[in-house]
């Protein structure tokens, strides 16, 4: 198939053709037909697929086919998650409508100054290309019109997501008028990115392009084993000593790890910069234009700023850390091998790496290669990713790995069983010593004070009388005093009364303590104020 057989502009073709492409991708023969149908869609293709081209080339055929709608604001709305890719998108849309008439592509991101944005909005255009935060606040201040939106296009739908930008997407969405055209893009349909086009969606169709081999021709994959972050850094210089790298770009997990990498790079003399969502757009915009005039050889990045970059000369990507999901790494080493240009994709794997490995050999049906450097071998026992996985043992109730699982079906005799039925006979005329706390006699006690002459500690036998009592013996219990003056003494059976009078002593923990007496302020001869003792109310 061909582009001419897609049923796009004669202008748009020629356009296609100055850019030297004569075959659609996978991705583009899928959707453009049925962008053109008008039907709303959700696509899974990862990224270097030709997705950008697959809905900007069926945007652009709407614009020149349909009739033109009176009023100002954008006909078609492109959402994306960074600015890097806002620019990237609205390149393209330009490159895609230089030979059309009046059709102007304007975009808006964060970091940007308003006042040229504003300029922009006010005037006439028909594509727009935005981030969803900076769009927002214009909506907020009114300068953004959606009253002839005919398309809304979500790129990267599952980025915007992680981002946080869920909610200020579907507030864009409740802007827009409800018989649009809606097309979301994503690396996964899944989870909330899934939830997400169902509510803004209406009856969409799903279609999914898997990873080929052929999209990994141009780059060459190796994995070297690392011990710890020195082994890293002891790898990364080695290999930025060959003189084949044209320009590396090398990805970190965290901003403050790519400064200190960059930082560290430079003292060895490397034309080294970083990049990140830390640095505003203008600092941004000025280290992408350095790395294409070729002031820049490395550039350290992490995956939310290097989202985007469109760099032919990029021979090698370095990943100093793994990333966290297949679908970046496979944007990662997109970034090189770029036109049709050799490219090479090294990545430090360390043992906590290992399940992501297997992960993106499933993701890109691809079988990694471990590899290692003379001199630089790790430390450690590398394994294999090829080592097929342990077979998990199958449950079941009945039976697991052909053993009973019941107890009683095995040689083994059945714990605390019992040789007359359940009952247990424990009798104190079988043997000379009774159970512990056992009655024979109903109620009674085996051990009682009348079968001994030891007593059982605080037991009663007569009403309430203690066994231990001044009166029945010669030791008294504890806080028993010997004079008439104690004030602990028990007058009529276990009543305890505490009594301050009768003796000089005072009781122990007595309640009749003296409080501290209350103080008042009042006014003294020389007009100063004194407090006074006894009294509860204040003078002034």
């Amino acid at each position: 198939m061909s582009f001419s057989d897609l049923n796009l502009n004669s202008e748009i073709l020629k356009t296609i053709e100055e850019a030297g492409y004569t075959k659609p991708t996978p991705v583009q023969e899928q959707v453009i037909p049925k962008v053109l149908e008008g039907r709303d869609l959700r696509a899974s293709a990862p990224t270097g697929t030709g997705k950008t081209a697959a809905f900007i080339l069926p945007a652009l055929n709407r614009i020149m086919t349909e009739p033109k709608t009176k009023g100002r604001g954008p006909r078609i709305l492109i959402l994306v998650p960074t600015r890097e890719l806002a620019m990237q998108v609205a390149s393209q849309a330009s490159k895609y409508s230089k030979r059309l008439p009046r059709v102007k592509t304007v975009c808006i991101y964060g970091g940007a100054p308003y006042y040229a944005q504003n300029r922009d909005l006010a005037g006439k255009y028909e594509i727009l290309v935005a981030t969803p935060g900076r769009l927002i606040d214009h909506i907020e201040r009114g300068k953004i019109n959606f009253s002839r939106l005919e398309l809304l296009v979500l790129d990267e739908a599952d980025r915007m997501l992680d981002m946080g930008f869920i909610e200020p997407v579907e507030l864009i969405a409740s802007k827009t008028p409800s018989n649009r055209q809606t097309l979301l893009f994503s690396a996964t349909l899944k989870g909330s990115v899934l939830k997400l086009s169902e509510r803004l969606l209406n009856n969409p169709m799903e279609i999914t392009v898997r990873h080929s081999k052929e999209e990994y021709e141009n780059i060459e994959q190796r994995m070297h084993y690392v011990d710890d972050i020195y082994h890293k850094q002891e790898l990364l210089n080695h290999f930025l000593e060959d003189q084949n790298i044209e320009q590396a770009l090398i990805f970190t997990s965290t901003k403050i790890q790519a400064d200190q990498l960059a930082n560290q790079l430079n003292e060895f003399d490397h034309k080294v910069a970083a990049l990140h969502g830390d640095m505003n757009q203008r600092q941004r915009t000025r280290t992408i234009m350095r790395m294409r005039e070729g002031k820049i050889k490395i550039l350290v990045a992490t995956d939310v700023a290097a989202r985007g970059i469109d760099v032919k000369t990029i021979s090698h990507v370095i990943n100093f850390d793994m990333p966290m999901n297949p679908e970046d790494y496979v944007h990662r080493i997109g970034r090189t091998g770029r036109a049709g240009c050799k490219g090479l994709a090294l990545s430090f794997v360390s043992s906590r790496d290992y399940k992501m490995i297997k992960i993106i050999e499933h993701f890109t049906g691809q079988q990694l290669d471990f590899q290692t450097v003379p001199g630089m071998e790790p430390k450690k026992k590398m394994m294999s990713s090829t080592k097929p996985m342990r077979k998990k043992r199958p449950f079941s109730k009945t039976h697991r790995n052909n053993r009973p699982s019941s107890s009683t079906h095995r040689n083994k005799k059945p714990y605390s069983s019992a040789t007359d039925g359940n009952k247990r006979s424990y009798s104190s005329e079988q043997g000379t010593k009774k159970p512990f706390a056992s009655r024979t006699d109903g109620n009674k006690r085996p051990y009682s004070s009348e079968q001994g002459t030891k007593k059982p500690f605080a037991s009663r036998t007569d009403g309430n009388k203690r066994p231990y009592s001044p009166s029945q013996g010669t030791k008294k219990p504890f806080s028993s005093r010997k004079s008439n003056n104690s004030s602990f003494s028990e007058t009529d059976g276990n009543k305890k009364s505490f009594s301050s009078k009768g003796g000089n002593k005072r009781p122990f923990a007595s309640t009749q303590r003296k409080k501290k007496p209350a103080f008042s302020a009042t006014q003294n001869k020389k007009g100063g104020f004194r407090h006074k003792a006894g009294s509860a109310s204040k003078s002034f």
